[in-house]
């Protein structure tokens, strides 16, 4: 399942940096981009949680990426509600939710990796 996990939020973060640069550079991302980066970190939320449900080993670990990752799903609920709004996002959030995010990712790569 962690194998899972890493290429969802990996295709995820791709669509994240994607959407990071557009706002970045003062460019309004694409709605159709941000729906699939957003429907992406959702199935990864549900497959960790159903992990962080299942595993014996390792969930101290996993359950803090679960953690990182959903502080970062508000982040990106609460980026995605200016964007409807036809409004560019402050640089600042999505900054901080490209980290919290990056944070999750990295924290649960390190358990895929048994590092």
């Amino acid at each position: 399942m962690l194998t899972y996990l890493i290429i969802v939020f990996a295709i995820t973060a791709v669509g994240g940096l994607f959407l990071a640069v557009k706002i970045l550079t003062g460019q309004q991302a694409p709605w159709a981009v941000s729906i699939i980066h957003a429907l992406l970190g959702a199935t990864g939320l549900v497959l960790l949680i159903l992990t962080v449900l299942n595993e014996a080993a390792g969930v101290g670990r996993i359950t803090a990426a679960l953690g990182l990752l959903v502080i970062a799903a508000l982040g990106g609920f609460y980026l995605a509600s200016i964007h409807y709004k036809g409004k560019l996002a402050p640089k600042s959030i999505v900054m901080v939710h490209g980290g919290v995010a990056v944070a999750g990712f990295l924290t649960l790569l390190s358990v895929a990796l048994g590092i």
